[in-house]
């Protein structure tokens, strides 16, 4: 199974952000074991690198956390025709227009968010990162 990690959980992992990291970081293990391959966007590499160098003010620091997280977690490629499909979607955010195209053209089964609303029309479910957990058991 495939599921697609939002920009804003991939930078609970990255950040190390206190409220969030436990329950991401065990989505992140259980596509490390195998139990799904987990994705992030092509396109959410380059927002995580520049919001968390922002924050963390460590571009070192950031590098080498996002290089830990590509581990183990897969890139979905956003080409023209992800982000021309996204542009048609018209949606409020167009972030989450190319969130989904990504997703969509790997046949994701669900994308891994704590903004599911952002995804209501998108036809693949959107599960907040606790929903996730509870439906998969990861060792």
């Amino acid at each position: 199974m495939n599921v697609l990690l939002d920009t804003n959980v991939a930078l609970d992992v990255i950040l190390q952000r206190e409220l969030f990291y436990q329950n991401v970081s065990k989505i992140v293990d259980g596509s490390q074991h195998g139990v799904y391959t987990a994705f992030v966007s092509a396109s959410a590499v380059t927002d995580i690198y520049y919001i968390a160098c922002k924050e963390l003010r460590d571009k070192r620091l950031v590098m080498a956390r996002i290089k830990l997280l590509l581990k183990t977690v897969d890139v979905a490629a956003v080409t023209g025709v992800e982000i021309r499909r996204a542009i048609n979607l018209d949606w409020n955010d167009f972030e989450d227009c190319v969130q989904f195209t990504a997703g969509e053209r790997l046949a994701v089964r669900y994308i891994i968010t704590r903004d599911p609303g952002g995804f209501a029309g998108s036809g693949i479910p959107a599960l907040n990162p606790d929903q996730f957990l509870a439906m998969i058991t990861v060792d």
